[in-house]
Parts: C-alpha cells; sequence; structure tokens
C-alpha cells in the first residue's frame, strides 16, 4: 500500500510503500508517552525502507531514546526516532539493525489507514495509571511486549499486503 504523510505544520512530507499498514498495536511504555504526548502511544506501522521518499528533508531531526527499565542501566536505543524540527511531530522509526524496514507512525500518515480487526494494547506494565485502557474482545492486552512480530500479527489476520 502506498502511504503518504507529513508533520503538523507542513515543513516535511513523505511517503512509502507497506505491506503491513494496519495500526494494530497501541504502545504504552515511556518512551512513547512521553515522545508521543498525553497518554500516549506510538502506532508504528511496516514499510519497506528502500521507498522512503522525503521532501523538505532540512526539517527533519533525529534523537536515541534512552530506554530505561527497572533493574538495569539506562542504555540508549539504537533506533533513529525522525521528528519535525519545526513542529515536533514524530514521523518515523528507522533501526540500523533491520536497515531495510521503516516504521512510519501512523500518526503522521495521511493516506486513510485502514481499520484493524484487533488492536494489541502493549507495554500495559509501563502504562501511566491514569491511562484508560481499552478492553474487549477486539483489545488484547500484553504486559510487555507482543509475541508477535507486526509483519506475523498482519500474516495471521490475512492482510500481509
Amino acid at each position: 500500500m502506498h502511504l503518504e504523510g507529513s508533520c503538523q505544520c507542513g515543513a516535511v512530507h513523505f511517503s512509502l510503500e507497506s505491506d503491513s499498514p494496519y495500526p494494530f498495536m497501541h504502545c504504552h511504555c515511556s518512551i512513547c508517552r512521553k515522545t508521543g504526548g498525553g497518554g500516549g502511544y506510538a502506532i508504528n506501522l511496516g514499510g519497506d525502507a528502500a521507498t522512503l521518499r522525503v521532501r523538505g528533508k532540512k526539517y527533519v531531526g533525529f534523537f536515541h531514546a534512552v530506554m530505561r527499565e527497572p533493574g538495569k542501566r539506562p542504555t540508549r536505543s539504537k533506533a533513529f526516532r525522525h521528528f519535525c524540527t519545526q513542529c515536533g511531530s514524530p514521523l518515523w522509526l528507522w533501526d540500523p539493525r533491520w536497515p531495510e524496514l521503516v516504521h512510519p507512525n501512523a500518526s503522521a500518515i495521511d493516506t486513510a489507514l485502514p481499520k484493524p480487526p484487533e488492536v494489541v494494547e502493549a507495554a500495559l506494565d509501563f502504562a501511566a495509571p491514569w491511562v484508560d485502557v481499552p478492553r474487549g474482545r477486539a483489545h488484547q492486552h500484553a504486559r510487555t511486549w507482543p509475541h508477535e512480530s507486526l509483519r506475523e500479527w498482519h500474516e495471521r489476520h490475512g492482510l500481509l499486503s
């Protein structure tokens, strides 16, 4: 599926091809909460890094999130979290460990995304206590990270394009 995206102020526009465009997971970790705002959760989609095209590159910045886990020393993530330097909108994540993939934030996508048949509420051990986590048959709960990858979830549902 061809995806078009942009930041809130319009300084950055991007496009890419995605074989896994369903926004299936809500991540409740502190990184997503603090970089996404509010109760947070980034919803990252899967995309082909070779197809990523960016207009307004001079307005794209990146950072490496600090990962803090109980009982462990803080470490910097290897992933590059890209954002607009003008308005702060999160745009996409790219990780050199999987260079062929790029993960655009669903919130930055302007193309109408398909509604997932179920949603994984992930990293609930890290959710803010005031966040109302959705429940019901269409919401699977994972205390940390789901056992399925983004690709495996799409395959299980027959949604890989």
